[in-house]
């Protein structure tokens, strides 16, 4: 193992050893200064979390948030040098956390949290237009698949995770408009991530034309909602961001 991984190592283990070889400027092994250093390394985990999983935080406030922070730091070490990716786990570790189980709900809202932070980083890509759509004659619009944005993303629930996301983004938070299952759509048609509640009836198209499905086959899907409308469904969802320009269709 190299210096530098073992160094690594021992920054992320608080049981490991001084790392062989490292001294102060005086030449002595200093394992308290070293376990200052690692503390500010923990710390600053913990303070990635609490920062790009806000709602999360107020659901559970400041205090269980913080604990539950710390387990997760504690097991899970950064993937990437970029610390706002720093977390992308953490969802599935809510799922698992046995003091968060009574609010089954919340490892869906951190998904969504998560989503956002990828929009807000996501590449500048143009963003598809109605415009774009309006020159093609149906038949190619119904055979075409549209190449989702970098921005977008997709997160459905059983549980009402937009209106949730909404509601504890001020405070006092404001009362929920649904109790309901929800499919979100996230994306950044501008410069601000945008977070949208679809229409229930739009959901079934919305994840299959997501998933790569045609037009056509993504309406298909959707036949047997008696309140769907192609044209309103897929003008949304092209007018919220969700797309980019492909080989078939220009901004």
């Amino acid at each position: 193992m190299s210096a530098q991984n073992r160094f690594a190592q021992a920054v992320q283990d608080p049981a490991s050893a001084l790392p062989q070889g490292l001294t102060s400027k005086g030449g002595q092994n200093d394992p308290l200064r070293f376990a200052v250093y690692r503390n500010n390394v923990h710390v600053s985990l913990v303070t990635a979390l609490t920062r790009a999983f806000p709602v999360v935080r107020a659901l559970v406030g400041e205090e269980f948030f913080a604990a539950m922070a710390r387990v997760f730091v504690a097991q899970t070490k950064p993937s990437s040098p970029m610390l706002f990716q720093y977390g992308e786990n953490f969802p599935d570790f809510i799922a698992d956390f046995p003091p968060a189980a009574s609010l089954p709900y919340l490892s869906d809202v951190a998904r969504l949290e998560c989503a956002w932070t990828r929009a807000y980083h996501a590449a500048d890509d143009p963003i598809l237009t109605v415009n774009a759509l309006a020159g093609l004659q149906p038949s190619n619009l119904l055979q075409s698949r549209l190449a989702l944005h970098p921005a977008c993303a997709l997160i459905t629930s059983r549980f009402p995770v937009g209106s949730i996301w909404h509601a504890h983004r001020q405070s006092p938070p404001a009362a929920l408009g649904s109790a309901g299952p929800e499919t979100v759509l996230i994306a950044r048609p501008g410069l601000d991530v945008v977070v949208t509640v679809l229409p229930h009836q739009d959901t079934d198209f919305a994840r299959a034309i997501m998933a790569g499905a045609t037009v056509g086959d993504a309406a298909t899907a959707s036949a047997n909602n008696a309140d769907f409308d192609l044209g309103s469904a897929l003008v949304g969802l092209v007018s919220l961001g969700a797309f980019k320009p492909s080989k078939g269709n220009k901004a």
